[in-house]
């Protein structure tokens, strides 16, 4: 019992926290006691928060869809797959660029989810009654919730289903209804550079000097410059490798599992790692008295704050647009709920939207060395090693424009259609993981999110025409799901036009603003609530910049002073020596 208690995640969920230290000036990795009050609010392995109640169809647990012939307001719900290729599909020959914001706002939304959550899968891939496997079945049974594949699908009629596991549920004693959780913690702390679990994190570090550091790669160099270290997290797959089984380059390890994934992330993880041994080194030299344990949580503290700073100061304004903006920050509040929301994870997937159908690597120049599709990148390790490093890929985002998400061009075909097909048996489709996965977590359809932030409900084609403003697509949504009533979260939300200035709808943004002004609110370390710094700290934080990260820690010397834009070579750029740096000095002890 105890060996299935700890496989199951259920030991670490209902350890009592330690003792909080409340005098400590760090956060602990797990994020327990950031709430002095309810000290598991926000730490890892811990459920997420329901805005809503929870919609399974027997009313525990059970997914909406699960039984086919289940009625609900009159009709079947829809095979994820088919809203997908009724709706989502377009021929990708040509998506619209973004002519505001580059590739970079969609990368720095991914970099930041994985800060904020990740839902494990059920530990277990087989059927608890007869032991089939989830991924290579098609048989429904807990935890496998298969994506059923309709005849008439243009690319997967000779398969049966998109297989698909279902989230791991929280420990409940096995009485309440289902929920998940979240395995990381819930704070923009830079979790993903430095873990949410204890283990994990000293993994990280480099334990052999006394410097603060964190590991690094023992076999290549990026033209001098520090490379992750390789390694997967116990319990993870070694996907790497098999991309090019000639190179045999193994996974990058970070703070968080899916670093591989792509190699904008990638390139971000690595950036952050090296700003981390800067810093380090840097108060190393001002303080030479100073120990590796707290040059460790000191540097941690500063790249937390930087990334509090850089999401809320440039990338949400760029997300929710200046007129949405999150109200000014009045200090910590204890009674503010800093969890994950259950349906942010959804909605947060509206990045998959922005990702453009290759990846542009560029020189110094800002030409392109090359564009490869996005589906031969994925887990592809081996070519930061052999193709240049992480400098082309940064370049590659900061000098190209996002894609456009438009109501005829939702997601390409890259992660629509071939989403991990080097790894997989064959490629995936997202999309219809997305809306799969808001049915495995138990989330209430569109409408009910739409009333909850005060917004009109559509009940028919016409009013859901008005609300999408565009009638052809209603009718789209109608043919697939019959009534407004059924549809899924993710579908609804990433299709609404944008509100101004912002990428995207009333929905999402209303959704957006409820979770990024809890994590602000709710968080003792946030970077602003007096005594976390001290005024001479705060006042260098508040030069952080992304542009000045990639100046400091890469060859790139010419960078765009608004990163998220699209920036136009040379017009947008300027020289390193342009951009503000942090200073370190109000972190001279005595000083």
């Amino acid at each position: 019992m105890q060996t299935i208690y700890k496989a199951s995640g259920c030991a670490s969920q209902e350890t009592p926290p330690k003792q909080c230290d409340e005098k400590s000036p760090y956060r602990t990795i797990t994020s327990e006691c950031n709430n002095l009050r309810i000290p598991t609010l926000g730490a890892s392995n811990r459920p997420y928060v329901r805005w809503l109640p929870q919609e399974y169809e027997d009313g525990i647990d059970l997914p909406r869809g699960w039984t086919e012939t289940k009625l609900y307001f009159g009709f079947p719900l829809p095979s994820a797959r088919a809203v997908s290729n009724d709706i989502v599909f377009f021929p990708n020959v040509n998506v619209t660029d973004d002519p505001f914001r580059s590739v970079m706002f969609m990368q720095w939304g991914q970099f930041l989810d994985h800060d904020l959550d990740f839902g494990p899968s059920t530990t277990a891939t087989l059927t608890f009654m007869k032991g089939i496997d989830c991924f290579q079945s098609c048989v429904k049974g807990p935890p496998c919730f298969p994506i059923r594949i309709p005849p008439n699908d243009p690319t997967k009629k000779q398969f049966q289903c998109i297989p698909f596991t279902r989230a791991a549920p929280a420990c409940n004693g096995g009485y309440a209804i289902r929920n998940q959780i979240n395995a990381l913690t819930s704070f923009v702390d830079a979790s993903m550079v430095y873990a949410s679990e204890d283990v994990w994190a000293r993994q990280l570090r480099n334990l052999t000097s006394n410097l603060g550091l964190l590991s690094v790669n023992n076999r290549f160099k990026d033209r001098g410059l520090d490379l992750l270290p390789f390694g997967t997290p116990q319990g993870f797959p070694e996907n790497c490798n098999i991309t090019n089984r000639t190179a045999g380059i193994p996974c990058f390890l970070a703070g968080d599992n899916r670093v591989n994934e792509m190699p904008g992330l990638m390139a971000l993880q690595t950036l952050f790692m090296r700003e981390h041994n800067r810093i380090a080194t840097e108060l190393k030299r001002m303080n030479p008295q100073m120990n590796g344990e707290v040059l460790y949580q000191e540097t941690r503290k500063i790249v937390g704050a930087m990334m509090q700073k850089i999401t809320y100061t440039e990338y949400i304004p760029a997300l929710l647009g200046e007129s949405s903006a999150l109200p000014r920050y009045r200090g910590y509040n204890d009674s503010v709920d800093p969890r994950i929301s259950s349906s942010f994870t959804n909605a947060f997937r509206f990045g998959h939207t922005l990702v453009r159908p290759t990846v542009p690597r560029l020189d110094n120049r800002y030409q392109v060395l090359s564009q490869t599709p996005l589906e031969t990148e994925f887990f592809a390790t081996w070519r930061v090693i052999f193709q240049g490093g992480i400098d082309p890929i940064l370049r590659g985002q900061m000098g190209t424009p996002s894609k456009q998400l438009r109501q005829d061009q939702l997601v390409v075909e890259g992660l629509r259609d071939q989403l991990f097909q080097q790894v997989a048996r064959f490629g995936l489709d997202l999309p219809a993981l997305n809306m799969q996965r808001g049915r495995d977590h138990g989330l209430a359809a569109y409408n009910a999110w739409r009333q909850l932030c005060g917004l009109s409900q559509p009940r028919n084609e016409i009013e859901l025409g008005r609300v999408l403003q565009n009638s052809q697509l209603a009718k789209k949504f109608i043919q697939v799901y019959k009534t407004p009533r059924n549809i899924d979260l993710w579908i609804g939300g990433v299709a609404e036009p944008f509100i101004r200035n912002a990428r995207v709808g009333p929905l999402l943004a209303c959704i957006f603003r409820k979770q990024f002004q809890n994590l602000r609110d709710g968080d003792r370390f946030w970077w602003e609530n007096p005594g976390v710094f001290t005024p001479a700290q705060r006042q260098a934080l508040s030069q952080a910049s992304l542009p000045r990260i990639i100046c400091d820690n890469t060859h790139i010397r010419e960078v765009p002073r608004f990163i998220f834009r699209a920036n136009q070579y040379p017009r947008n750029f300027v020289n390193c020596s342009t951009i503000p740096r942090v200073s370190l000095f109000p972190w001279k002890k005595g000083s």
